[in-house]
């Protein structure tokens, strides 16, 4: 009989959000699942480690049938400890991070703790998937977003090959009978407009709150901004390799310097 592939599941909104739980009925269909998450939210923690104090591993009891534990430290800890603390010599064959509670789409992907944690597994020699759902209700409905889910990750399984394997899934806040398919796309150039609520504390020290809103910026049909906005799941091709190829060649100049 052949084995159970070995699927670690993550998230940044923290153990207990209805997110990971809808993630974790998918994988445990599929493989055998191992779920390390934050002990708290982490959203926008983007690829923070945890340096200055020490981390800390709890088993829990959080989903049924299933090996959990939740970690005191960023998204990309559990992934850390995951792999050389939990694993060791085992192989994981598939990460799949969230599902999120709101969009990671466009520069998003810059912040997010959700994708971070994936970035480190692929890192790792792992294939990884990130799972949003553009709806950060806590009662949001995860129906659509696990149907693409399963989809999704039984084609990764499928599909031999491919250990650098990295992607970003965006799911639109539709029925699933509403939702057109699914589209691999690229990134979309959207812009964060932010400001800083500026207030005091109850001894006079002024301290300020990061708000704002995200709006979306020029992007083409082959975006993901695009693809979310016409009722389609969007699938982006990611990579950790943040060097710009085209001014690499522009800036020659410098070796002659």
């Amino acid at each position: 009989m052949m084995s159970r592939p070995k699927i670690l599941v993550t998230n940044d909104d923290g153990i207990i959000a209805p997110g990971i739980r809808a993630l974790v009925e998918v994988a445990k269909r599929l493989g055998d699942v191992l779920v390390v998450a934050p002990d708290s939210p982490q959203s926008g923690q983007g690829h923070a480690i945890t340096i200055t104090e020490p981390l800390r591993l709890k088993k829990v009891n959080a989903f049924e049938g299933v090996e959990a534990y939740e970690c005191s430290g960023t998204p990309v800890d559990c992934v850390k400890l995951a792999k050389n603390v939990l694993v060791k010599s085992e192989n994981i064959d598939l990460c799949v991070s969230g599902i999120n509670h709101g969009s990671n789409a466009s520069i998003n992907i810059i912040y997010s703790g959700t994708m971070s944690a994936a970035m480190e597994a692929c890192l790792e020699g792992i294939k990884s998937i990130g799972f949003s759902l553009l709806d950060y209700s806590f009662e949001a409905d995860f129906s659509a977003a696990k149907y693409y889910a399963e989809k999704i990750i039984t084609s990764i399984l499928n599909h031999k090959g491919d250990s650098d394997l990295l992607l970003n899934v965006n799911i639109p806040k539709l029925p699933l009978n509403e939702i057109k398919g699914m589209r691999v796309c690229e990134q979309g150039q959207g812009v964060w407009e932010e400001k800083f609520q500026e207030s005091e504390d109850p001894r006079g020290e002024k301290y300020y709150w990061l708000t704002g809103h995200f709006r979306d910026g020029t992007f083409g049909e082959k975006s993901d901004l695009f693809a979310l906005k016409n009722g389609y799941v969007s699938i982006v091709p990611s990579q950790y390799n943040l060097t710009d190829y085209k001014v690499m060649e522009n800036i020659k100049y410098f070796e002659k310097a």
